[in-house]
């Protein structure tokens, strides 16, 4: 089994540290409640993250893995695409430790920890969106030898696991970690501004990314199954749209 062994030396987190992670965290907190999706509200709670600490991954692990059998394996900051996605297919979520500091707050070229943990391993108790990164990680090492089909499968990451929306029963919420991360997208991305759309694999493999401004259009699903449904649509998208390259 790949590992990386890598612990989060948690000592060595500093006071301001802490108080980066308190801003982030309350400035969050009190947006999300009326644009996050139940699921990750549930999970955030049902994790135990707090504004009083940064997570301890060793106590994270012992929750998680008893409520869908994930973890979070420490690395140091982006990782190879096969790395990753074999990390995910072994129900380990890539996460580093290292945090912005305070000049940093609004933005970041690379995910830190907050990103990591705050933004995605919330989503990681639901049993439906857990088994949708398995699998979609079954079909990418599938395609690693074709640099279109993993920009694909990326594409298709973005748009959900990044910065998916979903209809929830109280209306339209953010399951994104992308989005749930960032106190400007998390309002801009339910506002009027941005465009909104029906979950589409094929729509979502033909259509680049956005890295360095707000999403211009965002893809909705009615719930974590029809994620996890549509591995097979993926699967027969790819072999399609490479076949014609």
């Amino acid at each position: 089994m790949l590992t990386f062994n890598m612990q989060q030396d948690y000592a060595r987190y500093t006071p301001e540290d802490q108080h980066v992670w308190q801003l982030l965290y309350d400035r969050q907190i009190n947006l999300l409640p009326n644009l996050a999706s139940k699921a990750y509200l549930d999970g955030i709670k049902a994790i135990s993250f707090t504004r009083e600490r940064i997570p301890n991954y060793e106590e994270t692990n012992e929750i998680l893995s008893g409520i869908t059998g994930w973890r979070i394996e420490v690395v140091k900051g982006l990782i190879p695409n096969k790395e990753f996605f074999e990390l995910l297919l072994t129900k380990r979520f890539p996460a580093s430790t290292w945090l912005r500091k305070l000049a940093q707050l609004d933005y970041l070229e690379e995910p830190d920890m907050f990103h990591d943990t705050f933004g995605h391993i919330p989503m990681l108790t639901n049993p439906d969106f857990s088994n949708f990164l398995k699998g979609l990680s079954a079909i990418a090492l599938r395609f690693l030898d074709s640099e279109m089909g993993v920009e694909m499968i990326a594409r298709l990451y973005w748009y959900t696991v990044e910065f998916g929306l979903i209809q929830d029963p109280d209306g339209l919420r953010i399951y994104g970690a992308g989005i749930l991360s960032s106190s400007g997208e998390s309002v801009y991305s339910l506002s009027e501004k941005p465009e909104k759309v029906p979950f589409d694999v094929l729509e979502i493999v033909r259509r680049p990314y956005i890295k360095d401004k707000f999403q211009e259009r965002y893809f909705i699903i009615q719930s974590y199954k029809e994620l996890f449904d549509s591995l097979p649509t993926l699967e027969r998208v790819l072999e399609q749209e490479l076949a014609e390259v």
